[in-house]
């Protein structure tokens, strides 16, 4: 995926209480994904689930034609206006983190089902010679085996409002997603580049997709 216009990316990564889990995917697939898809400028929505102990098990990934969408009426009458059963949702996740910005790189083609992401923190990504050389890689890494794509997500601290109480606002980091046929092989791939740029290989966390919707 090598568009010439850089998209945007909505990333919604949480926990949320156990007692509520199952009304939870119940209202990420039966409304919400729906809902924020009919948005326009919204291309298409992702659902992944942990497959390994991590303190947000749930990511949410909405694709848009460009970081605009998320400053255009129709966005800010929708994020002005959640229907009952998102507010309460919002009531019941926990230690979320909410992240808009643009994807400044996009490499490979197609999705894959299994990701692996990592953040990199602001200090880190401010540094123009180690972004560089973290966007060669990841463009390098799409030659391997069984890696589908790579995607570096720059968050735009101004757009990512938190939407839960507990949530932190969000600095102008920046979230690496490789995406495989394989979990383990996006897994290795992940610890090995976060280790690059000086990250812990603990904080690198891999998912399973649970289901696309496209606009």
């Amino acid at each position: 995926m090598n568009a010439d216009k850089e998209r945007g990316l909505l990333c919604i990564w949480t926990d949320v209480d156990r007692e509520h889990e199952l009304d939870f995917n119940r209202w990420y697939d039966r409304e919400h994904m729906q809902e924020r898809v009919a948005i326009p400028g919204f291309q298409s929505a992702r659902r992944f689930a942990a497959v390994s102990p991590c303190p947000r098990p749930y990511l949410a990934l909405y694709y848009t034609d460009s970081l605009d969408t998320f400053q255009s009426e129709a966005y800010r009458t929708a994020f002005a206006n959640q229907t009952t059963w998102s507010l309460e949702n919002f009531k019941r996740m926990r230690g979320t983190q909410r992240r808009v910005g643009r994807l400044s790189l996009e490499h490979g083609e197609g999705e894959g089902g299994a990701l692996a992401l990592f953040v990199v923190p602001e200090n880190i990504l401010s540094q123009a010679d180690i972004k560089n050389q973290l966007r060669q890689n990841l463009m390098d890494l799409t030659g391997e085996d069984h890696i589908i794509r790579t995607t570096l997500l720059e968050t735009d601290a101004a757009l990512s409002t938190p939407v839960t109480a507990d949530a932190q606002p969000t600095p102008a980091d920046g979230v690496v997603m490789i995406e495989a046929t394989r979990v383990e092989v996006a897994q290795q791939h992940a610890q090995a580049l976060s280790q690059s740029v000086g990250l812990p290989l603990e904080e690198v966390y891999s998912f399973q997709s649970l289901w696309r919707l496209a606009s």
